[in-house]
């Protein structure tokens, strides 16, 4: 009988209808992305072989998160974060379906990818904070611990049905039907936005427009420790360890001399591993900064080994791991900012994780691209795995002084 309690508790969350929809819509395009994520890197190796261009065309993805990012939070809270949604998926799937056709003409470059990662990236630093606080407007506070580790658990098992999808479509068709299919999955998450019951949904009133307001977000998560220090984890995190995109096409072709198919098959492992991590944060209830770093130092030193392994039977084993902890860190992570902060600093809170979490990349995804050319993908790896054990020291000091 407890069990079955417990299995419902974990889907809990899927009780709310708008909240089905908006997952199911969620998943298909989440699948796309990382389809495209996929055709993208390798893309990108196919025509430069460089892991410093890789990491530059990701960074530029993030750059604008990095730099609007916090502009970015106080739209969120100024406008209706539904129809935030409903402009940056229409846009997005506007730009990855051009890009598929110059790909499936033979007509693309290098300075085309660069247009479209900054384009990209400036619709995803709006997208990503309104998303998250949307979460929260769709099934409220008592359910945010369950949908936000439900919204994680579609994210990574999209990683590993993308992938595999991607490395069937490239060995028989190429590279092109991974944008036009990223394509295809925006008009669905369109779609199921559209179908979505306003009128259940839990609206905070917006922010009127004020001299000011970013500043007094910037002053707010300074005053809560919680909030501060658990920004200050991912950001470090951010920065330098979740760069997969850039060291796991490095690590396939250069380390294990692995063909597109090989990272689509790590990508796929660590998308398995943070299922069953996100499955497993699903049926909690509490959270605090302990929980949050006690899985920065097991994400820290599941990268650690993960670098070091010898053979690519163990690296794509190893990999599940990787996902394991990632995930749990990132869905505390979320969750304690989301109940921490009030609804009305909420979007500046959440669009200050985009920044740390995704804007950073801007930094980190060249660092990481660098090493790796020319010292060695183990080494870029291991650059990450210091960085994680580093933010958990943070954790632990952040903890003695709230304490």
């Amino acid at each position: 009988m407890k069990n079955w309690i417990k299995i419902l508790q974990t889907f809990s969350s899927l009780r709310i209808r708008n909240f089905r929809i908006y997952i199911i819509g969620q998943t298909i395009s989440t699948v796309g992305n990382w389809m495209q994520n996929i055709g993208l890197a390798w893309l990108v190796l196919k025509l430069t072989d460089s892991g410093t261009v890789l990491g530059i065309i990701i960074a530029l993805q993030f750059a604008p998160i990095l730099v609007f990012g916090p502009w970015a939070g106080v739209i969120t809270d100024r406008f209706k974060k539904y129809n935030l949604l409903f402009i940056t998926q229409s846009i997005m799937g506007f730009i990855s379906l051009i890009i598929g056709i110059l790909v499936a003409m033979n007509f693309i470059h290098i300075w085309m990818i660069y247009l479209s990662a900054i384009l990209l990236g400036f619709m995803k630093a709006i997208d990503n904070p309104a998303r998250q606080t949307f979460i929260h407007e769709m099934v409220g506070k008592d359910s945010l611990m369950n949908a936000v580790s439900l919204n994680s658990v579609q994210n990574n098992l999209s990683r590993a049905i993308g992938p595999s999808i991607a490395a069937l479509l490239i060995a028989i068709f190429g590279l092109a039907p991974l944008f036009l299919f990223n394509a295809l999955s925006y008009v669905v998450s369109v779609v199921t936005l559209s179908m979505i019951d306003k009128s259940k949904l839990n609206i905070h009133p917006t922010t009127n427009k004020i001299k000011g307001q970013l500043m007094e977000g910037f002053r707010y998560i300074r005053s809560s420790p919680i909030i501060f220090y658990t920004l200050l984890m991912m950001a470090i995190i951010g920065t330098l360890t979740y760069e997969f995109s850039v060291s796991l096409p490095l690590l396939a072709k250069f380390t294990f001399n692995g063909t597109a198919t090989t990272f689509a098959i790590f990508t796929a492992a660590l998308g398995i591993g943070s299922v069953f991590g996100g499955i497993n944060t699903a049926s909690r209830t509490k959270i605090n900064l302990s929980i949050v770093t006690r899985n920065a130092f097991l994400f820290a030193l599941s990268v650690l080994i993960f670098a070091i392994t010898p053979t690519l039977n163990t690296a794509i084993f190893l990999l599940i791991f990787v996902g394991f902890f990632s995930i749990n860190f990132l869905s505390f992570a979320n969750v304690i900012l989301q109940t921490e902060s009030i609804p009305s600093m909420r979007g500046r809170v959440m669009s200050l994780w985009s920044v740390a979490l995704l804007g950073s990349t801007a930094i980190g995804g060249p660092i990481v691209g660098l090493v790796g050319q020319y010292i060695g993908p183990r080494f870029s790896l291991l650059l990450g795995g210091f960085a994680a054990l580093f933010a958990s020291g943070i954790g632990l000091i952040a903890l003695r002084k709230i304490k």
